[in-house]
């Protein structure tokens, strides 16, 4: 692809928009967010909070710890840790400086004060509003559609931001229609590495140490550590890696993440795999950036039909995008790589996601198996094929049919999902 083509800088600048750091569970970090950046315009502490969020919010806030609150967990923890500690220009790492003094200051907040928590009546499934009073003043903030896109901001009546929002539609980010299977790998072979190395980087260093973090210490059910009890062998070893970054970031590790499509359960199961791979065979550190790079946007491809949340469990995306990375970082090309793709989705699209927690590590340690038997299934002459259940006559066909299931289809199921959920909580 010649840097002259339109696509190669459309996806240099999907890179930038989507491999962005954050700390802990991108949900609540979002709330976080939104609620540092009402603060700040109000002005003051607020008296009373109310919060208005769509299903999948709640799905994805209830069972996670908030990094750098001493164990907080919920919607009213992750609004309160914005509201007293956060620092709006951080964006997703709006927490990420903490004291102990503030720490003990949401606790004592929360302790006098009820914030408020409602189902909001909208067809988004990211979709929240925070809404801050202190005496006269009121301040509210309205985000949707991702994670920093905030389409209202008012004070007492006047709005200071008010964006049009069109469907689901990120019409703020780059089109992604422009991805195609193809062109990735086609990409992946021409780019210049200066126009990419800043991104991938530290997409490498973040997730590799958390991952490795994990594994040293005690987070969650230690599906990662379990993992490695199982054998000894390449692919186990990656699928361990990549579960144990999920099982510290899931379980209150302070460490920030490169998300990918953001989610940073995806962003380390699109790299940290590849990672493990490249160090066992000695691949040189340019193929390991291009192989991570077809895993990228091989995830954010996928991920684009389906939308940001959805009852589809993303690390399925994502383990199918690893195992398309590893075909490439082996050698592999199209072939390799659109056929891992295809090969994983056949007997995995059907993961639900039924909110962030513990168990996500072992979703992704069983994603990144059916990337890796993908590609191994096509180095030994074996694939799926068109008719056998989603599968259709193309990968990009293919794709498009699991985003239908996981956009169009799962929706029944995400209700579901969620009542189930509130009713056990």
């Amino acid at each position: 692809m010649e840097k002259s083509n339109p696509n190669y800088q459309a996806y240099i600048q999907i890179l930038k928009e989507e491999l962005l750091p954050a700390m802990g569970c991108t949900e609540p970090i979002s709330l976080a967010y939104g609620a540092a950046v009402a603060r700040k315009e109000l002005g003051t502490l607020p008296e009373k909070v109310v919060v208005i969020v769509s299903g999948n919010l709640i799905k994805n806030v209830k069972s996670v710890i908030v990094p750098n609150t001493g164990g907080l967990k919920g919607i009213p923890a992750s609004v309160i840790a914005g509201i007293i500690a956060g620092d709006p220009d951080k964006e997703l790492e709006v927490i990420a400086n903490v004291t102990e003094h503030q720490k003990e200051d949401m606790v004592k907040y929360l302790q006098k004060h009820e914030i408020s928590v409602h189902l909001a009546d909208s067809p988004l499934t990211f979709d929240y509003t925070i809404e801050l009073y202190a005496g006269t003043d009121m301040v509210r903030l309205r985000i949707a559609n991702f994670h920093t896109n905030i389409v209202l901001l008012e004070k007492n009546g006047a709005k200071l931001i008010d964006l049009p929002i069109d469907g689901e539609k990120e019409n703020t980010l780059t089109d992604r229609s422009c991805l195609t299977i193809r062109d990735i790998v086609d990409f992946a072979n021409t780019v210049d590495i200066n126009d990419i190395k800043d991104l991938i980087k530290p997409q490498i260093e973040y997730n590799m140490a958390i991952a490795e973090e994990g594994l040293k210490n005690n987070y969650g059910a230690n599906f990662g550590k379990v993992l490695l009890t199982t054998g000894n062998s390449i692919a186990i070893e990656a699928r361990a890696k990549a579960a144990a970054g999920s099982d510290a970031r899931m379980n209150g590790c302070e460490m920030p993440v490169i998300i990918v499509s953001g989610s940073g359960n995806q962003g380390i199961t699109a790299s940290v795999p590849i990672i493990v791979y490249a160090k066992e065979n000695n691949i040189d550190e340019d193929r390991l950036y291009r192989a991570i790079l077809v895993s990228d946007l091989c995830t954010i491809h996928q991920k684009s039909f389906i939308g940001r949340l959805s009852a589809f469990c993303g690390a399925v995306c994502a383990g199918a995008g690893s195992g398309a990375g590893i075909a490439y970082l082996l050698g592999g090309g199209y072939d390799e790589v659109k056929h891992s793709i295809v090969n994983a989705l056949a007997f995995q699209a059907g993961i639900v996601c039924d909110g962030a927690k513990s168990s996500c590590a072992a979703k992704i340690g069983m994603a990144v198996e059916a990337g890796i038997l993908g590609y191994e299934m096509y180095k030994n002459g074996q694939e799926f094929h068109a008719g056998d259940g989603i599968i259709s006559s193309n990968e990009e066909k293919t794709i498009v049919n699991v985003g239908e299931l996981g956009r169009e289809g799962m929706h029944e199921t995400d209700k579901v999902i969620l009542e189930i959920m509130t009713r056990e909580a």
